[in-house]
């Protein structure tokens, strides 16, 4: 029997890639003059290679943007134009957080028989915004916020919860993040797509018998009342 349900948060249960994808745009636009071309691949080598030091959120982003910007440039790059780049950030942090569809409905049904658990990696205070806006907070017993979400992490967090892997089902939109550590350490997975996914997480569904994919969040509940395996 599943014990501990714990759900992903960004692009899980409220939009987050469509405002890094909007404001790459516009960061695209400023350079347009430069190297349109190789914009994209660019920031993306950079964000991948900043990880290590600005680790996942907003302020990498913008970091890594405002770098992208002085590399493509070769340092010509206008003041106003930085000033630019970093007021898009201020932008994304002051923007209103919308849940998904039903995501309200979904945490309301499965709450009387699992332990509900919210596991969301990032910049702890751009999360810990997000999570007070979204309103949903006290839907959780344990609430997450990780620098990295890989075998080693979760199972550190299990530990920590006193959580069989077993017993343990995980919901997200990121396969590379929220559906093969977990299974890598012996639990269930769901995997729930979105409609933009970041190159950084982006992987092949696995074929396993821990692993399902759903269309959406609102087909949850009813799932796992499908799932013989998960009641007494």
């Amino acid at each position: 029997m599943i014990d501990v349900l714990a759900f992903d948060a960004d692009d899980t249960l409220w939009h987050n890639e469509r405002l890094f994808s909007w404001t790459q745009e516009r960061f695209q636009s400023i350079l347009n003059a430069y190297h349109p071309e190789v914009v994209d691949q660019t920031l993306y080598a950079t964000e991948k290679k900043n990880l290590q030091y600005f680790g996942y959120g907003i302020k990498g982003f913008v970091l890594s943007m405002v770098e992208t910007a002085v590399e493509l440039t070769q340092g010509e790059i206008s003041g106003s134009e930085i000033k630019q780049i970093l007021d898009f950030g201020k932008e994304m942090q002051n923007s209103p957080l919308e849940l998904l569809p039903g995501v309200a409905e979904v945490l309301e049904a499965v709450a009387p028989q699992y332990r509900l658990m919210l596991i969301t990696k990032g910049d702890l205070f751009d999360q810990e915004i997000k999570i007070a806006r979204s309103g949903l907070a006290e839907r959780f017993q344990d609430v997450e916020i990780v620098r990295e979400k890989d075998p080693a992490t979760y199972q550190r967090l299990l530990t920590k919860h006193q959580v069989a892997p077993e017993r343990f089902l995980m919901v997200g939109n990121s396969l590379r993040s929220d559906i093969l550590p977990v299974l890598e350490i012996g639990g269930h997975a769901v995997h729930v797509p979105y409609e933009l996914t970041w190159a950084h997480e982006h992987a092949e569904p696995p074929q396993h018998e821990r692993f399902a994919q759903l269309p959406n969040l609102e087909a949850l509940p009813a799932w796992l009342q499908q799932q013989p395996q998960f009641t007494t």
